[in-house]
């Protein structure tokens, strides 16, 4: 597969993460596969993680293939580069065929990128996981790779304006231990384990980040920040989701 577009989008992202200042800190590297197809599941807090979710398979010199809503894949600017990056458009009304291109991938060695969460969570806390990412994994006999991701909404998420220009923004991308779900498992139970596996390395990564954000809108509400409470933010999600309806999309 010829690779165009992904190192050039690679180093332009470096430069600017340079040129910024920013702080990015990998924990766990090594817990990528340098070979061999591999799921990657992250959670999601920022409209910005697919580009540091790739950077934690960078050490082992993996490209991810993400998965993302075709609509991303429509846009006159985003659409020709995540087609040349040879990510996965995810149709709502057809997710077979998604799902089927990311069975494909993973067979021939891959690496598939996957934020289980669906939406960008706006509690900053882990939401409800789907089983897809380990339906994939256990079809293809790969191993499942946890990863968060913290301090990515500062630059820009939902409800928010935009600020990527921010300069010494710290960012943590932590990965753990690899799960390896089976095709007889309970895929439930395994989503509820990778639930739990995702808040862990998230909770860690909250309470070890060098600004501890008391107050801040970024930092979730049980750590004194004042983002929406899970609850609150489940019911602003539903409050969208009904608007969505309401407009056809």
């Amino acid at each position: 597969m010829a690779e165009i577009v992904y190192p050039p989008v690679i180093g332009a992202a470096l430069t600017m993460f340079k040129v910024l200042g920013m702080k990015i800190n990998i924990e766990g590297a090594d817990n990528v596969p340098t070979t061999g197809g591999a799921v990657l599941v992250s959670n999601h807090i920022s409209y910005l993680d697919f580009i540091f979710a790739g950077f934690a398979a960078r050490p082992s010199r993996r490209l991810v293939r993400f998965m993302a809503k075709k609509e991303v894949f429509d846009h006159r600017i985003s659409g020709p580069l995540m087609r040349g990056m040879h990510h996965i458009p995810v149709d709502r009304a057809e997710g077979a065929g998604a799902y089927i291109a990311a069975l494909k991938a993973l067979k021939a060695g891959e690496v598939v990128g996957v934020f289980s969460e669906a939406t960008i969570s706006q509690s900053f806390t882990v939401k409800d996981i789907k089983n897809g990412a380990i339906r994939m994994a256990a079809a293809t006999n790969v191993p499942l790779v946890p990863i968060s991701l913290w301090g990515t909404q500062r630059l820009w998420t939902k409800g928010r304006p935009r600020k990527i220009a921010q300069r010494n923004i710290p960012v943590t991308i932590s990965i753990g231990e690899p799960m390896r779900p089976q095709r007889r498992e309970d895929m439930d139970a395994a989503a509820a384990e990778l639930h739990r596996r995702l808040s862990e390395l998230v909770d860690k990564a909250q309470r070890s980040y060098p600004d501890d954000g008391t107050g801040a809108w970024w930092q979730p509400a049980h750590l004194g920040g004042t983002a929406p409470t899970p609850e609150e933010a489940a019911a602003l999600d539903e409050a969208e989701r009904k608007e969505r309806e309401n407009r056809g999309d």
